[in-house]
């Protein structure tokens, strides 16, 4: 790893952390957590009380990689929300608390923000 990018993974932890340190998912209200890698975007609603993923969706699950066919990646990012909130909802998870990871709200964590919203889970 370069030292730039060793910089900016080190800030992003130190945003992360400061964040964490404000925010935990309850049973009721579980956090919704996004990572977002270069080819990749990852998000899970976690109960930090009990310390469980209650459900996840990713960009390499095998359901959602047959919708992502041609798509960019910021749609992808749309799509993966989608699919959390719905199996948020098959979850009886109807609102969270949204963790950006340290990482701006713009681009595909605010895409992945939007799909969530648009299938139903509220933040």
């Amino acid at each position: 790893m370069s030292t730039l990018t060793q910089k900016k993974t080190a800030s992003r932890e130190r945003r992360h952390s400061r964040v964490r340190a404000k925010i935990a998912g309850t049973a009721q209200r579980p956090r919704l957590n996004v990572f977002r890698s270069v080819d990749n975007i990852y998000a899970q609603v976690i109960d930090d009380l009990a310390g469980n993923t209650l459900v996840s969706a990713s960009t390499i699950d095998k359901e959602v990689v047959k919708k992502l066919e041609g798509k960019s990646k910021v749609e992808a990012a749309k799509i993966v929300g989608q699919v959390l909130a719905e199996r948020a909802k098959n979850a009886g998870i109807n609102t969270v608390v949204f963790d950006r990871g340290g990482y701006k709200y713009h681009g595909r964590v605010a895409a992945l923000a939007d799909g969530a919203r648009e299938g139903g889970l509220e933040f």
